[in-house]
C-alpha cells in the first residue's frame, strides 16, 4: 500500500527575480530556510508558454504553445488567451502522478488552459458575454456549485482588478482567498498570482512602484503560506520570467504593411487585419512576434525586412527556433526576437482615426496581438476617468457600454518581457521550503521531475 501522498503547494508569482525578492520578507524568508534557484526559462518568456513547460517538462516545439496565442492557420484567425486544456499537448504533471496514486486530487486557481482540464477543482476568469454586448465580471469553476461558493465568501471575481488600467491586489487576494479554501481539499494546489506584472510594465523595474508591488503580492500570500504550513504542505514558488526596462516599441505590422505584405479590410471606416489575404503579418507577443508568411517565395524578402527594423536582435527561421525548442507548426514562418528594452506592438493601421474600436478598449481576445498599453488610461484624454465612470454606470445600470479609456501611443509602457533573460538578477526564480530541493540552477523542462520528486513518485 503506497505511503500517504504528501501535500504540495505550487505557487506562479509572475514577474518574481531575486532583485524583487529583496522586498518580500515572507518568500525571502521561505528561500533563505530552504531553496532557491535561477530558473531557465524558455523562449518565449510568457505566461501560457512557460506554465505549459512546467507542467508538461517539455519545450514549446513539444507541447505546442508557442505564445499566449498565434495564428490558427486553419480558422484564418488570431486568437490569445485562449482556455482549453486540450491546446496544450502531452501529459500534465498531476496526470504522470495519477498513473501510480489514481486518487491524487489537484486544485487549479488561475494557472492558464484551465478549462477542460483533468484537476479536481478549477477556478479561472471568464466574464460573462450578455447577448446584447454587455461583459460582466465573473470566473469559471469546476465543479460548478464551487462558483456559488466562493462568490459567496469572496465576492465577485474582481475581473477589472484582474487586468486593464483599474488593476491592482485586490485580484491577488481574491485568488489567495480562492486556494485557501481550496487547499485543504487537494493534494496538489496550484495557484498564480498576477500582481507584479502591472506596476512593473507600467513602471518599470526600478520604480518604486515595483518595489511596493513585490511588498504587497508578499502580503498578500502569507495567509496561504501559513495554511500550507500547517498542513505540513510542501510549498514551491516560482515564476515564469522577469520583467526588465522598456522603451522602443516596434510597429512591425506597419513595416509590413508599408511593404505591401499586410493587408486590411475596412468596415464603418475601421480598419481589420486581413490575415487571409496578407502576404506577411505578425502576431505581436511583447518581446518576440511571431511572423506568418503565406507564399515561401516571399520568405527571403520578409526576413530582410524585419532583419532591418530598429529593435529587432534576432531572425529565427525554421532552423533557428530548433534551437531554442520552438519550431512548432503553430509558429510563424519566422520568429522574432527583440533587443533588451523593445517590445513588438500589434498596430496594423497608419492613422488612429481608422483604428477599430476595440483598440481603445481593454479586449485581449479581439486584438490579434498583445498590448500593454491595456494597464492605462489614456494620459491624452483629461477627461478619460470620468468617461470611465460614466461608462461603469452605464454598465450598473444594466445599459451596453464599451469603455474606450485605453491609449493607442505605446509610450507609457516602461517594462516587458520575452527574451531570455541576460542576466541572471533579472530572471526568473524558484523557491521551495524544503532545504537541498535542487541546486543553483534550474531549467523549466525540469521543473515537472522535481514536483514529481517531492510527492514521491517516479516520472
Amino acid at each position: 500500500m503506497p505511503a500517504p501522498t504528501p501535500k504540495l503547494l505550487l505557487v506562479d508569482v509572475v514577474g518574481l527575480t531575486p532583485d524583487l525578492l529583496q522586498h518580500m520578507p515572507r518568500l525571502r524568508g521561505l528561500a533563505q530556510a530552504g531553496s532557491q534557484a535561477v530558473l531557465e526559462t524558455v523562449l518565449p518568456a510568457v505566461t501560457c508558454s512557460v506554465q505549459s513547460t512546467i507542467l508538461t517538462g517539455t519545450t514549446p516545439a513539444e507541447h505546442g504553445i508557442v505564445g499566449n496565442g498565434w495564428y490558427f492557420r486553419d480558422l484564418g484567425e488570431v486568437f490569445l488567451w485562449r482556455q482549453h486544456n486540450k491546446l496544450v499537448q502531452g501529459e500534465k504533471v498531476w496526470e504522470t502522478i495519477r498513473r501510480s496514486r489514481p486518487d491524487y486530487k489537484v486544485a487549479n486557481v488561475c494557472w492558464w488552459y484551465a478549462m477542460g482540464a483533468t484537476t479536481d477543482w478549477t477556478v479561472t476568469p471568464r466574464p460573462i458575454y450578455y447577448a446584447d454586448g454587455k461583459k460582466a465580471p465573473d470566473c469559471y469553476t469546476r465543479p460548478p456549485a464551487l462558483h456559488d461558493e466562493l462568490v459567496g465568501e469572496l465576492g465577485e471575481f474582481p475581473l477589472f482588478q484582474y487586468w486593464g488600467p483599474t488593476a491592482s491586489i485586490k485580484s491577488s487576494e481574491w485568488i489567495v482567498g480562492a486556494a485557501r479554501r481550496l487547499l485543504p481539499r487537494a493534494d496538489l494546489t496550484m495557484v498564480y498570482l498576477p500582481h507584479l506584472d502591472y506596476d512593473l510594465q507600467r513602471f518599470g523595474p526600478d520604480a518604486p512602484e515595483a518595489r511596493r508591488a513585490a511588498a504587497e503580492v508578499d502580503a498578500a500570500l502569507a495567509p496561504l503560506l501559513d495554511d500550507a504550513k500547517a498542513a505540513g504542505a510542501t510549498v514551491v514558488v516560482l515564476s515564469e520570467y522577469g520583467i526588465t526596462a522598456a522603451d522602443t516599441p516596434v510597429d512591425v505590422n506597419r513595416a509590413l504593411r508599408a511593404e505591401g505584405l499586410l493587408e486590411v479590410y475596412t468596415q464603418d471606416g475601421m480598419e481589420y487585419l486581413d490575415p487571409w489575404t496578407s502576404r506577411a503579418f505578425a502576431v505581436a507577443d511583447h518581446q518576440v512576434a511571431h511572423v506568418y508568411v503565406d507564399d515561401p517565395a516571399d520568405l527571403e524578402q520578409v526576413r530582410k525586412l524585419c532583419a532591418g527594423l530598429s529593435g529587432v536582435a534576432e531572425v529565427l527561421d525554421r532552423e533557428g527556433q530548433a534551437a531554442y525548442g520552438l519550431d512548432h507548426e503553430r509558429s510563424g514562418e519566422l520568429v522574432l526576437v527583440a533587443e533588451p528594452t523593445a517590445w513588438f506592438t500589434y498596430y496594423y493601421w497608419d492613422d488612429d482615426d481608422r483604428a477599430p474600436d476595440f483598440a481603445r478598449g481593454v479586449e485581449i481576445h479581439r486584438k490579434p496581438g498583445y498590448d500593454p498599453a491595456e494597464l492605462f488610461f489614456d494620459p491624452e484624454d483629461r477627461a478619460v476617468k470620468v468617461k470611465a465612470a460614466l461608462t461603469l454606470a452605464r454598465k450598473m445600470a444594466g445599459l451596453r457600454y464599451a469603455m474606450k479609456v485605453v491609449p493607442l501611443d505605446p509610450a507609457p509602457v516602461r517594462g516587458t518581457h520575452g527574451r531570455l533573460p541576460a542576466r541572471d538578477e533579472d530572471a526568473p526564480v524558484i523557491l521551495c521550503d524544503r532545504p537541498g530541493a535542487f541546486g543553483d540552477r534550474v531549467a523549466a523542462t525540469d521543473v515537472r521531475d522535481l514536483l514529481l520528486g517531492l510527492v514521491g513518485v517516479d516520472g
